[in-house]
């Protein structure tokens, strides 16, 4: 296994990706004090896998505590998948004391840039425990036809 993969976040990201439209950040495991607060940076960060199956590109995302009603899925442009959502702070109660807060809350946004092949207009999306499930199914390639020329002389 080459360590370039490793460094470039293995395979949750890659900078090579042709389809893909996350900017890669070279800090982005590095924790510096940013106008970001440190409990929205997880939910702000939200993680996609895409995988490809013979029949269609799959995309799991993680979104915990979230219900369907506060996630969107949307095909932009005709060929960009956008997953975004909100969850907002719980409301305080002024008898209520509170130790630690750690849940995250806010926007999150991914975008992805799909292949050609992909049925925009047969996009599913379900959700189930937290994880936010996308199928985009792809089309047949067709393989072209060849035609043998004879050559003569």
């Amino acid at each position: 296994m080459s360590l370039i993969p490793s460094i470039f976040g293995g395979r949750r990201s890659n900078v090579f990706d042709p389809f893909s439209l996350d900017v890669w950040d070279p800090f982005k495991d590095f924790h510096f004090p940013t106008s970001l607060s440190a409990e929205n940076s997880a939910f702000v960060n939200t993680r996609v896998d895409w995988k490809e199956t013979p029949e269609a590109h799959v995309f799991e995302a993680d979104i915990p505590g979230l219900k369907k009603e506060e996630v969107k899925v949307q095909i932009e442009d005709d060929r960009v998948l956008q997953i975004s959502g909100e969850r907002n702070l719980e409301k305080e109660d002024k008898n209520d004391t509170w130790h630690r807060v750690e849940r995250s809350s806010g926007n999150f946004m991914r975008r992805f840039r799909l292949p050609e092949n992909a049925k925009v207009e047969q996009v599913k999306a379900s959700m189930e425990n937290g994880v936010l499930t996308v199928t985009v199914p792809k089309e047949e390639v067709k393989k072209p036809d060849v035609k043998a020329i004879e050559i003569s002389g």
